[in-house]
């Protein structure tokens, strides 16, 4: 070759470098023109609602206590999140409602709603407003002027939100809702007789022969369901475990049909990678929408679903690393007389055992945050308790409490899945 005919080759291949370098970033920004517009991302901004956003930010880490007057008969209900477990007994309320003929409800900063036959609400540096609900309407009166914004009036219906709280009021019923920071009845619900005690006092309790008591009030709690949300913690847990292992067991054999330096039959090694490519072609979540069709919805089903679609990576992954060892190791095996199951046991397992440990252990922590998802599907688990909580939209610090939850499950699989690679993998014997 000349040395013209180099340094033209050599300017066509610097050319068409630089083609590609403009070429590439051209093509990226491209696609990213085409997605701004296909998505719409510029309409993001008029359907975003940052009121929604707000208000489940702050039930993350409040809750709502209602004080509900019933406007035929009079009665008035206290209740935690409006529900009938959180209820307060029939004369008892918080500190700042106080019971009567007349009831007050005291918001704080000068915010005081009155229930009875007239409903009022003081609103500092607005005014009064009152209401007479009946038959014909809630007969609401309100201070001369504009209507702010926090004020929504009809006939049948007033609703005002303020910094302080909301207060409804419609024909049938006067209602306040009163946010307050924490999560309450978290402990002991307002039944228990260790509702209000607080740390020193329960410790006490539990050394004067009362543990078991505490421990069962805390168990059994009818709101936050400590005892099903920790089962369910459970079940998740099992799903991933029994989906992953079983993988791994059902792969190891299959992959040795696959490996081309242990299935000389092309036609062997061709239907095994088919059949990993088919297994894990189908997404894990469409194996469990299957599978709960011929199964039913529970724990099972998503343990087979995990197990189909690890089935397939596992048997890819295990037959690569099955022919990549080394095959001096397995003919010394085989200068000993050794029969071909010795000599894949001694010979072969013993080289791909780091590789496979590694993945099936990194794939089992994987799969525990996958459960969760898995379980809302299938009716089980931790993603079941997780989906009913978000679907209801009223008590979203439960939301906050489960999804704590799967990450700290998540964190300890973390650990202990880095732990037995040490031990299984390393030999660390120290934990370094």
């Amino acid at each position: 070759m000349t040395t013209a005919t180099l340094q033209a080759a050599t300017l066509a291949q610097f050319s068409r470098k630089k083609r590609i370098t403009i070429a590439v970033p051209l093509v990226v920004l491209a696609y990213l023109a085409y997605i701004f517009v296909s998505f719409d991302v510029a309409g993001l901004s008029e359907r975003i609602n940052l009121n929604n956003a707000r208000t489940l930010v702050s039930d993350s880490y409040s809750y709502k206590t209602h004080v509900t007057q019933n406007n035929r008969d009079g009665t008035i209900a206290v209740s935690v999140e409006g529900e009938r477990k959180g209820e307060y007994p029939d004369g008892s309320a918080p500190d700042w409602v106080s019971l009567g003929d007349t009831t007050i409800v005291d918001l704080g900063d000068g915010h005081v709603i009155t229930l009875g036959d007239e409903v009022s609400y003081n609103i500092p540096g607005y005014g009064v407003v009152t209401a007479r609900p009946d038959g014909t309407g809630v007969n609401a009166v309100l201070p001369a002027g504009d209507l702010p914004d926090y004020i929504n009036a009809s006939k049948n219906r007033v609703t005002i939100v303020t910094d302080a709280g909301r207060f409804t009021i419609t024909r049938a019923r006067a209602e306040v809702f009163k946010y307050s920071y924490g999560w309450e009845l978290f402990f002991f619900t307002l039944d228990s007789p260790y509702y209000g005690m607080g740390p020193a006092q329960l410790v006490s309790r539990a050394f004067s022969g009362e543990a078991g008591a505490i421990l069962h009030d805390f168990w059994t709690n009818k709101m936050w369901r400590h005892g099903d949300v920790l089962w369910a913690l459970f079940e998740t847990l099992l799903m991933a475990f029994l989906g992953t292992f079983g993988a791994a067991i059902v792969a190891l054999p299959l992959a040795f049909l696959a490996a081309r330096n242990f299935t000389p039959l092309g036609a062997f090694r061709f239907a095994a990678r088919r059949v990993f490519d088919f297994l894990r072609g189908v997404d894990g979540l469409i194996w469990t929408i299957v599978l709960s069709r011929a199964f039913g919805p529970g724990p099972l089903t998503g343990a087979l679903a995990i197990l189909l679609t690890d089935t397939g990576s596992f048997g890819k992954m295990f037959s690569e690393a099955l022919e990549n060892v080394d095959e001096k190791q397995i003919e010394g095996i085989t200068s000993t007389g050794a029969k071909p199951m010795q000599r894949y046991r001694f010979g072969v397992i013993p080289q791909v055992m780091p590789v496979l440990l590694s993945q099936v252990l990194y794939y089992f922590e994987s799969n525990t945050r996958s459960a969760t998802i898995i379980g809302a599907i299938t009716g089980g688990g931790i993603g079941l308790l997780l989906t009913q909580a978000i679907a209801t939209q009223k008590d979203w610090e439960e939301v906050t409490y489960y999804i704590v939850l799967i990450i700290l499950l998540v964190m300890a699989m973390d650990t202990l899945s880095g732990w037995a690679r040490r031990k299984l993998i390393k030999g660390d014997e120290g934990g370094h």
